[in-house]
């Protein structure tokens, strides 16, 4: 059982936010997790098993003010959504933004329905990414600020998500029409913990989207960026520095020496 007050607080809206099952509530709910929750992978550089259980995830992200990948934030979100009473699907994705050939499947995507149809929710991304969620609607373009999306159809791929990057469309994510349950992604989400293939398991990777931007840490190197513009960048940060800047920015409490 999800405490309702518990997830609007973590996120950052009103307590007595009202549960309507419309676009509007699902834009609330997305933009605020992503701008409160941040994107990170510190308990696998910790080797702690990660667990996908809705009971250890909201313990983990809402009372222990804790972030995660895709696999834990989306989780908990879908949890959370059902609760409340919409239908959520969860699909089982490919991450294809910079790949040269088709990867393993690799991500978690949310469909869910609403009165003005069905929306693709996303809070597990920690690079540039959707504030809001977009409508599944084949050939649609949908604007976000400085960003631009479209779905469109594919034989092999099914459901792809394309994202305009330096004035040319380049695909970002795809799934196909298969639903997915909870238990199928504990391997994927094993294999990102423990395989050498894995880019989850080598360095610090924290990540949260903010009202102009966002603000990232890739191992040793802290950036802020609004919209696609670079404004601040340390790099070389020290132990001390990180574990500063987990707090100040994040809000998450960790020392890099424990992933050592």
């Amino acid at each position: 059982m999800i405490d309702k007050k518990a997830y609007f607080r973590r996120i950052g809206l009103p307590e007595d936010t009202p549960v309507t099952f419309n676009e509007d509530f699902l834009r609330k709910v997305q933009y605020h997790q992503v701008i409160s929750v941040p994107y990170e992978n510190l308990d696998i550089l910790d080797h702690r098993p990660l667990s996908l259980e809705i009971s250890d995830l909201y313990e983990k992200i809402v009372l222990n003010h804790r972030g995660g990948y895709c696999f834990e934030v989306n989780a908990l979100l879908a949890a959370f959504l059902t609760e409340l009473g919409f239908k959520v699907t969860s699909y089982f994705a490919r991450y294809l933004r910079g790949e040269t050939s088709i990867p393993v499947r690799r991500h978690r995507v949310l469909a869910v329905e609403t009165e003005e149809g069905t929306y693709v929710c996303d809070v597990g991304i920690g690079q540039t990414a959707p504030r809001f969620p977009l409508i599944l609607k084949e050939g649609f373009v949908q604007p976000q600020g400085s960003e631009t999306y479209k779905f469109e159809r594919d034989p092999q791929l099914g459901w792809v998500l394309w994202e305009v990057y330096h004035g040319e469309w380049r695909k970002y994510f795809s799934f196909t029409d298969d639903a997915a349950l909870d238990i199928d992604f504990i391997q994927p989400s094993f294999y990102c913990e423990m395989h050498p293939a894995s880019p989850f398991n080598k360095t610090v990777m924290v990540a949260i989207k903010t009202p102009e931007g966002r603000k990232a840490i890739n191992d040793r190197e802290y950036k802020e960026f609004r919209g696609d513009e670079l404004v601040c960048i340390e790099e070389n940060c020290s132990d001390e520095r990180i574990t500063q800047i987990l707090a100040e920015h994040f809000g998450v409490k960790w020392s890099p020496a424990l992933g050592k």
